[in-house]
């Protein structure tokens, strides 16, 4: 019986090991080098852990350099396209966010860890009941969960600090906009796959907002965005 307990124990170690180096190659090898160098964003990435997030079948590839399927046809970013993104916002810790497109919930968890509080909505019901459950185990108080689709936010006249899309937009949809505060940012992909381009928009007041675009990457579409482009366009 202690052969088996000091057998298991071993093995367990040995495996917490394997994976924390594991998260010390994604930090150093793939973030830090893809021009994150902000200390409390790499301190945080240590700190949440990927793996506890993202689907079981998965859990292999919670430190690749990969995205992971979701279901419905959606997928994680990146773990150096959500670092880059938390970077890019420097969150203060008076500000409110808004999510949108909850997925698997680690981003959410990242994002509630910088501000004040944060509201994440999805269309898939079944990914904010997954999340809440990974969410809870946090301890954290200051996320709200939403099924609720995207453009019906647009109708609300809630506003926030900070607003994040994990998806893309074929194009840019300025309503989105009418959502921040003055002086908020909004963290989009706008483009078609493959070439998107990665956008941080910053509203001075209500007539007038520029953006800076950052890098190219390719991520799904927003729900409805297609139509909702066509409709208007």
């Amino acid at each position: 019986m202690l052969y088996n307990t000091i057998t298991n124990y071993n093995y367990i170690k040995k495996m917490t090991m394997n994976i924390e180096q594991a998260r010390f190659n994604m930090i150093e090898q793939q973030i830090r080098t893809w021009e994150v160098l902000n200390q409390d964003v790499l301190d945080l990435l240590n700190e949440i852990h990927r793996e506890e997030f993202v689907p079981e079948a998965y859990r292999d590839l919670a430190f690749a350099d990969t995205s992971i399927p979701l279901g419905h046809g959606q997928a994680t970013m990146t773990p150096k396209l959500e670092a880059r993104l938390l970077q890019s916002l420097s969150i203060k810790l008076d500000e409110s966010v808004l999510e949108i497109g909850t997925g698997c919930g680690y981003l959410t968890t990242l994002l509630a860890k910088t501000a004040k509080q944060i509201k994440s909505i999805d269309i898939f019901p079944d990914f904010i009941d997954s999340a809440k459950e990974k969410i809870a185990k946090t301890g954290l108080s200051n996320i709200e969960l939403e099924n609720k689709d995207a453009y019906s936010l647009l109708e609300e006249s809630a506003k926030f600090d900070v607003i994040v899309l994990t998806a893309s937009l074929p194009k840019m949809d300025e309503r989105f906009l009418n959502l921040l505060n003055n002086n908020g940012r909004l963290f989009v992909i706008v483009g078609e796959s493959p070439a998107m381009e990665a956008r941080v928009y910053t509203k001075q007041n209500d007539s007038s907002w520029s953006y800076e675009g950052l890098f190219e990457t390719d991520l799904p579409a927003l729900i409805g965005s297609e139509q909702k482009d066509k409709f208007e366009f």
